[in-house]
């Protein structure tokens, strides 16, 4: 059996003004010995695990030292991206590995998608 853990429907409001509810989840990222707290969202319909250019940078990340390009699409598509695996922990589960595409985007939402969460 797979122990479960319910996550609300969190709402939020944008730069501006426009309320919108969306499936958002804590994240623990760390890598090494650095970690940040975070809030996701889960995108079940996303192909990759984005995360901002930002938050590499507080958790120590080179991004001269990534060197596996990631091709984004849709509206990041313009970005350049790169691999990049950190550590990551939701609510009481034990911690896994993330495969990221970090991106250069100045976006400060964490993308998840939601296989990568799965652990039978």
């Amino acid at each position: 059996m797979v122990d479960g853990h319910r996550f609300v429907f969190t709402e939020r409001t944008d730069s501006l003004g426009r309320s919108s509810v969306m499936p958002y989840l804590p994240l623990t990222l760390s890598n090494g010995s650095i970690s940040t707290e975070a809030i996701a969202l889960l995108d079940t319909g996303a192909s990759v695990n984005v995360l901002p250019y930002e938050i590499g940078l507080q958790l120590e990340a080179v991004w001269e030292e990534q060197t596996v390009p990631i091709q984004l699409s849709g509206n990041l598509a313009r970005n350049e991206a790169r691999g990049l695996v950190l550590s990551g922990k939701i609510a009481q589960f034990s911690p896994i590995l993330l495969a990221f595409a970090w991106t250069q985007s100045r976006d400060k939402l964490i993308v998840i998608h939601f296989s990568r969460l799965i652990r039978l």
